[in-house]
């Protein structure tokens, strides 16, 4: 049983739909969790709770003080295996989006390490309204993950968008993403990411604007599914989890070094980096000063390190590249599938909107060996390496 030994820290929130909460803990008690509830004033005037104290058969959390004591809310999310908001007001969306830090829930949601999920519930309109989907968005691009709302009678009396989870949705949400946890474990991953800078001179480069937010996602996505991983950063400001065994670079050349090294090793390889295709081809030792007239610079081509890994790599391995491109977008994805020996190609066209180098977001066509396409509206980053390590483990399970 997934949940079984798990451990779920509730969040219970001021909604009316905090009646169904009482139900999704006696299910979570029957899977094998261990529940720990944490209640708002505002969940209190819906139920009171000791309710929850009973079924959990833990003492229910509502106060950062609380008879004299310090409840330590520090280590409340760093020991869950998960914390679900659940019934996830707009009000305290609002608030997790901000930073505001006004009670106990707030304080363990800042504090946390752990994965949070939020089951929103409210009426259609708040649901709907501008400020929401912004405060949503926030959340999203933070690492939150969201389960979907369902539509029917709401507090109001009117039928809608808005309504929150059934319990049974709830459990079976939770059961995928724990099994989802081990579904790579044992498989080893490697990943670029970021721009390469190749110098002119001690201070000066050729480079991208690449963030390495999308390679750096798609790392965080396979150790979330159990993988091992190991990744090889460009120069970018961004910080990694520890968890992600992680070699920084700065050029191509020693970025193509560190993928050879083991790359036989690999079950899985993603080449996001944004490599550079040309380096200067004398790098003067002394900063280059201005003088009058026209600079000229020869420039030579870096190795291919898709196409390099792609002639050795053996059978039990899945090389995916990247192609970002302006024009016949598809006909040269597919071209650079077949000529570079990938398994799949992931395209990014700067034409659509939502996608390119530095944003939060990206938009993406998925192309496989098999001659599989997968279209994909604009999602956060992080949404998009959800979707392209499933197509991974869909195309090595055929």
């Amino acid at each position: 049983m997934p949940l079984r030994g798990k451990k779920i820290l509730l969040c219970l929130t001021g909604s009316i739909a905090v009646y169904k909460s009482a139900l999704f803990v006696r299910l979570l008690i029957k899977a094998g969790a261990e529940v720990k509830v944490i209640m708002t004033k505002g969940a209190q005037d819906f139920v009171t709770p000791l309710t929850f104290s009973t079924l959990s058969k833990n003492k229910t959390l509502t106060d950062l003080f609380n008879e004299g004591s310090w409840e330590n809310h520090v280590m409340l999310g760093r020991q869950a295996d998960v914390m679900l908001v659940a019934p996830a007001s707009c009000n305290t969306i609002a608030k997790m989006a901000h930073g505001i830090c006004d009670n106990l829930l707030l304080a363990v949601y800042l504090s946390s390490t752990c994965p949070i999920f939020i089951a929103p519930a409210m009426d259609e309109d708040m649901w709907h309204h501008p400020a929401t989907k912004k405060n949503i968005e926030i959340l999203k691009q933070n690492g939150n993950q969201f389960l979907p709302v369902n539509n029917g009678e709401l507090a109001s009396g009117l039928h809608g968008e808005g309504r929150m989870a059934e319990p049974e949705e709830i459990i079976k949400y939770l059961e995928d993403y724990f099994s989802k946890k081990t579904i790579l474990k044992g498989k080893k991953a490697l990943v670029t990411a970021g721009p390469t800078h190749e110098a002119l001179d001690p201070v000066r480069f050729i480079g991208n604007n690449s963030s390495g937010k999308m390679g750096v996602a798609i790392a965080e996505e396979l150790l979330s599914r159990g993988a091992e991983v190991q990744l090889i950063l460009g120069p970018s400001p961004i910080e990694i989890d520890k968890k992600i065994k992680t070699e920084r670079v700065i050029s191509a050349e020693e970025m193509y070094e560190a993928v050879m090294q083991d790359f036989q090793s690999y079950d899985i390889v993603v080449m996001a980096a944004a490599v550079a295709d040309y380096s200067p081809k004398n790098k003067s030792k002394q900063k280059i000063k201005k003088e009058p007239g026209e600079f000229s610079l020869e420039l030579i081509k870096t190795k291919d390190i898709l196409f390099e890994a792609g002639k050795i790599k053996s059978a039990h391995q899945t090389l995916v590249g990247f192609a970002l491109e302006t024009e016949n977008e598809k006909e040269n994805a597919i071209k650079k599938l077949s000529k570079k020996n990938a398994d799949i190609i992931v395209l990014n066209s700067l034409n659509d909107e939502g996608a390119g180098f530095g944003s939060d977001t990206n938009k993406i066509t998925i192309f496989d060996k098999n001659k599989k396409e997968y279209n994909f509206p604009a999602k956060t980053k992080r949404e998009v390496a959800a979707d392209i390590i499933n197509a991974i483990i869909q195309y090595r399970n055929e």
